[in-house]
């Protein structure tokens, strides 16, 4: 990849927040569902429900297909990244407990308290996405 597109992606990375990405459920379709996202360069981090869909979808299979763009009332402004990708689950605490930190990052309109606590490595299921 040329530099230029690198820089151009990794704007496009840091100026979205959700994505829509696509797992094959065991009967073959594709199930999509909108996540948020952080990112470390390239590589993307989203987490979900330890017993959820998209985890029992990625244990079986780690193939994603995935959106990340905005609304635009122009149509010659549409802009965004589609990526077909692996979706791995994080083993390392230290890495998921990293990932878990900058979430909060990406919304700095959200005041503490949150409204809810942030969960911990333990329980989500946290994944990145190359």
């Amino acid at each position: 990849m040329d530099e230029e597109l690198r820089k151009k992606i990794l704007t496009l990375l840091d100026q979205h927040r959700i994505m829509t990405i696509a797992t094959l459920r065991p009967d073959g379709w594709p199930q999509a569902t909108t996540v948020g996202y952080v990112n470390e360069g390239l590589a993307l981090y989203f987490l979900c429900g330890l017993d959820s869909q998209k985890a029992a979808n990625l244990a079986r299979d780690d193939r994603v297909s995935l959106t990340i763009d905005h609304d635009t009332p122009d149509l010659l402004a549409i802009t965004g990244l589609s990526m077909a990708a692996h979706a791995k689950a994080v083993a390392d605490p230290a890495e998921a407990a990293k990932i878990l930190r900058m979430l909060p990052l990406k919304y700095p309109e959200q005041v503490a308290p949150l409204p809810v606590p942030m969960p911990t490595p333990e329980d989500v299921r946290i994944f990145r996405v190359t």
